[in-house]
């Protein structure tokens, strides 16, 4: 274990996200246990931490997500899928993170027996766990905010830090026995010491620089409780102390680390009237103005459509549009939602419909554009894929419409407020696509240029 900490400290750190130790409680279920019984037991405490990547890290698969139950190497498709539903609108559809994620919780709360090479597991409340680290993760994700910097060169290296050989670091971890071995009698989660936690990368300041052996550092920050939204379906855990949230407070984990993302930032001008260059204390930034101005539509329009304040203009002249088979399949399914984020849109005969209504941000050249690639961005996944999906996918469409295009001049005042308002949003480091917005180019790096360090 500490050869692989060793390999992420020393050539990943800077392209990783720590997500420090987060606990929360799970109910205690059992088929065997009467409802007194159960209704008396006492929950039992889940342990997340480990390393996610920044956004500008990308790979074309999930080789380079590992995850551990226990300290025990697991490929498992549901926390798979819900690290990457953690990403979601922040990475590419077709790419995937860089994770090491280590999970901890009771012997009796999962089953390792599920396949010979014990490489699959099962859990007992497979939804929580899914939930419990899809919102850790990402709640990191939103509250360090990563900015991407230029693409620079290093010397000396001919790869970059992320592209260590990864059966190395599988090799590595698997060193490691697994933290909980399979009792003879199932007993509760042991209390919290030093080895309850992952092992600094870093060795004690009092081991020798050869020595084979290492000395764990201070322990891992005591695990803080907090509260996790799941969107509109309300919080993903209750306060652990029961007490009720004032209305209209979103809680938020108190996490280590602050936000990269700067709120002082000086607009100097454009370039070809489509990236705005702007400055502070900390270096050159370059934002793209269409993809900044989609994130601050994308966040209102899914704030008014929880709200169900979504308005639309009424045309002047309905918008005729012919539809194929397939098109006209997906319309059916999601007329309502559709209805819900500003159209209006009715038969106009067998395979035609008229647009009467569109969401209140679109010019009215655009409005048919806009519902044929709805109709063809969802196709036959239509009823596969779940209700929030489905209106982060509208909500994309609507803001790339409505947001101001390339090779559109700005003047100060529009630049300003621009930067502004993405400053407010929850992920300004990424479009609702997946795309960077902003990139920095440090002051570290302009002197280091200049040969002035």
């Amino acid at each position: 274990m500490l050869r692989a900490y060793q390999l992420l400290g020393g050539q990943l750190l800077e392209q990783l996200i720590e997500i420090t130790p987060v606990e929360r409680r799970m109910p205690v279920y059992s088929p065997s246990v009467g409802p007194e019984e159960q209704d008396g037991a006492e929950p039992v405490p889940v342990r997340l931490w480990g390393f996610v990547s920044r956004p500008e890290v990308q790979k074309l698969n999930r080789n380079s997500i590992y995850f551990f139950v226990n300290r025990r190497l697991v490929r498992d498709r549901l926390i798979l899928h819900a690290i990457t539903e953690a990403y979601r609108n922040v990475l590419p559809a077709t790419v995937f993170p860089v994770a090491l994620i280590f999970l901890e919780l009771p012997p009796a709360e999962v089953d390792v027996n599920v396949h010979p090479s014990k490489t699959e597991v099962r859990f007992r409340h497979s939804g929580f766990i899914h939930d419990f680290a899809r919102d850790s993760i990402r709640q990191r994700l939103l509250a360090s905010r990563p900015v991407a910097p230029f693409p620079l060169p290093k010397a000396g290296q001919q790869r970059s830090g992320i592209e260590v050989e990864e059966a190395e670091v599988v090799e590595a971890l698997a060193e490691e026995p697994p933290l909980f071995r399979e009792p003879q009698e199932r007993s509760p989660l042991p209390p919290r010491s030093a080895e309850f936690g992952p092992p600094s990368p870093w060795r004690s300041p009092s081991a020798p620089a050869g020595a084979t052996g290492f000395r764990l550092s201070a322990p891992q920050p005591t695990p803080r409780p907090g509260v996790l939204p799941l969107g509109e379906d309300g919080p993903a855990f209750g306060d652990p102390a029961g007490a009720e949230l004032p209305s209209g407070v979103v809680p938020r984990l108190e996490e280590a680390g602050t936000s990269e993302f700067p709120t002082d930032l000086k607009p100097l001008g454009q370039v070809e009237d489509s990236f705005i260059v702007a400055t502070n204390a900390g270096g050159l930034w370059i934002i793209d103005q269409h993809v900044a101005h989609e994130r601050v539509l994308f966040e209102r329009h899914q704030r008014l459509r929880r709200e169900r304040k979504v308005e639309g203009q009424r045309l002047l002249l309905p918008v005729i549009v012919e539809l194929k088979p397939e098109q006209q399949a997906t319309l059916d399914e999601i007329a309502e939602e559709l209805a819900a984020n500003g159209f209006d849109v009715e038969p106009f005969g067998q395979r035609t419909v008229a647009i009467k209504t569109a969401p209140a941000d679109i010019a009215a050249q655009d409005v048919q554009r806009l519902l044929i690639e709805i109709l063809d961005e969802l196709g036959p996944e239509t009823r596969a894929i779940s209700l929030e999906v489905l209106r982060n996918k509208i909500s994309a469409s609507v803001a790339c419409h409505a947001a101001v295009k390339v090779n559109m001049p700005l003047d100060r005042n529009k630049m300003e407020w621009l930067l502004r308002e993405l400053a407010r949003t929850e992920c300004p480091m990424a479009c609702p696509h997946g795309r960077p917005i902003v990139l920095r180019y440090g002051l570290k790096d302009i002197r280091k240029a200049f040969k002035r360090t």
